[in-house]
């Protein structure tokens, strides 16, 4: 059987973290998904258009990597796709608070879908979509903080 893995997020805007944590992921897993979850009560910077040329930009060098937009829980996606695993990037211990929660009730929806985290590099651990949009909000560059090809 497929080992596969979901990545879900919002990806508003994707990250070299984002592609840091996949890049280390993609020799754990036969293949990744990149899940856009599509949530309309969530307001979002860019369109999903917008953010799914950019995930497909970001990963198309990556032969075991598919970029797929999704609604609803995670949990169904994953059986959607056979996926038995749901991939999540740790950044600090309040990422790890709020991603073990949502790990725990994931696993009494769907017991047989495992959540594995992946710790950030250093480099990476102040990385954040929600800073990245307030520095383009500002007006700040952001060049380092995003993938080639992502150019807001």
């Amino acid at each position: 059987m497929a080992r596969i893995a979901i990545l879900p997020g919002s990806f508003d805007p994707v990250t070299v973290g984002h592609l840091d944590i996949v890049k280390r992921s993609t020799s754990l897993f036969d293949k990744i998904i990149i899940g856009l979850g599509i949530n309309s009560m969530k307001q979002t910077m860019f369109t999903t258009e917008q953010r799914m040329k950019w995930l497909q930009t970001t990963f198309k060098e990556f032969p075991n990597v598919e970029v797929k937009a999704y609604e609803g829980l995670t949990v169904n996606f994953c059986k959607q796709e056979q996926a038995k695993y749901i991939l999540r990037g740790l950044r600090t211990s309040t990422d790890f608070q709020f991603e073990k929660a949502i790990a725990q009730m994931n696993q009494l929806l769907e017991a047989e879908i495992e959540t594995v985290f992946i710790l950030s590099l250093p480099q990476y651990a102040p990385v954040s979509s929600t800073i990245v949009r307030d520095i383009i909000r500002h007006g700040g560059d952001v060049k380092q903080f995003l993938p080639n090809g992502v150019t807001p």
